[in-house]
């Protein structure tokens, strides 16, 4: 059977940011795909650009960042092809998109919902403003059929009361109720794609783990794809069907998530995989962890980005030489000297 055309295809990704101390290069080269009703995962330390490449994706990288090359073709439904990269950010094809196509889950509902405006309102404006996802004929969506909606989504996304829920501000409502309700506005007019920017960031365990059950469930339901962006890989494990990995603005390894959990090719993937906690692991041990610390954005090493904490160094030119993303087996994909070896002795 032949694949799915990618709803979303990424190649070689440019973001920098030009400083007065210098340029920041925060993303650097990144390509990956994403086939429709998909999960890909993002995974990597804070401060290795799985944030900022989301953001490239909507075209809302903050100044003085800004896209110095690469391309993002996006699949419309229609079946026609657009390169979001080289839209203006303030255009109105763009606005079209966002929200609408392509919908975004912050990592702080808080500062994303305003706190002057109930979060209904709120909601209520994203669907008049993109109202041709409900109604196809053209026609006006009124707000009383709006805030019908929001309730039904607020219900949908387990948001108990939502019918008194829709009324209020988002300090009346716990973190928990926050996060659900920004998922529905991002789900409010039917994304296609819908990008999750560490979703579960400072919420407890046993919300995070119903917000996470409650996306799934929402996947399959509407056939929406996902990209999740986290630093944690057992919400990975969870959630994803792909995996990326990402370190210092580079695509270290991709591939199926089975594949990169249990024969993980990069030395990062595997540094990452081990300081996991574990139920089999011994108690009482110290979990290993991964000697040193990201580079200042300045102090860039040469070479491959990792080489300065690498334990497994294919020698002095992975200090000298960037080594490129390559096929090592079937699927899967590693940006390493030690695998681009055995591939080219094969």
């Amino acid at each position: 059977m032949t694949p799915a055309a990618p709803i979303l295809s990424v190649r070689d990704l440019r973001v920098v940011f030009d400083l007065d101390e210098g340029q920041v290069r925060a993303v650097d080269g990144v390509s990956f795909d994403v086939q429709p009703g998909q999960i890909v995962g993002i995974v990597g330390e804070s401060g290795c650009g799985k944030s900022v490449t989301m953001k490239a994706l909507l075209q809302l990288v903050d100044e003085p960042g800004r896209l110095a090359g690469g391309s993002i073709a996006y699949r419309r439904a229609n079946g026609t092809i657009l390169d979001i990269a080289s839209l203006d950010p303030r255009g109105r094809e763009i606005r079209q998109i966002r929200g609408a196509e392509i919908a975004l889950i912050p990592q702080e509902p808080m500062a994303s919902f305003s706190p002057v405006h109930t979060v209904g309102d709120q909601i209520v404006e994203a669907l008049q403003l993109h109202a041709r996802q409900w109604r196809p004929d053209g026609g006006r969506l009124s707000r009383a059929d709006a805030r019908s909606i929001v309730v039904d989504l607020f219900r949908d996304v387990g948001i108990s009361m939502p019918e008194q829920r829709v009324d209020a501000y988002s300090w009346q409502l716990s973190g928990g109720l926050r996060q659900r309700a920004m998922i529905a506005m991002a789900l409010s007019c039917k994304p296609r794609l819908l990008i999750a920017d560490e979703p579960t960031t400072a919420i407890d365990v046993t919300t995070q783990a119903q917000v996470l059950a409650l996306l799934r469930e929402l996947q399959r339901k509407y056939g929406t794809a996902i990209i999740f962006i986290t630093h944690d890989l057992g919400v990975i494990a969870q959630m994803a069907s792909e995996v990326v990995v990402m370190y210092l603005g580079r695509v270290m390894e991709q591939g199926p998530v089975d594949s990169i959990f249990h024969a993980a090719r990069h030395p990062y993937t595997r540094a990452l995989l081990r300081s996991m906690p574990s139920l089999r692991g011994t108690t009482r041990v110290a979990l290993p962890t991964i000697a040193g610390s990201l580079p200042h954005p300045f102090n860039r090493p040469a070479g491959c980005p990792f080489n300065p904490r690498c334990e497994e160094r294919a020698g002095p030119r992975c200090a000298t030489h960037v080594p490129e993303l390559r096929e090592v087996v079937a699927g899967q994909a590693a940006s390493c000297f030690l695998h681009h070896d055995a591939a080219e002795a094969s």
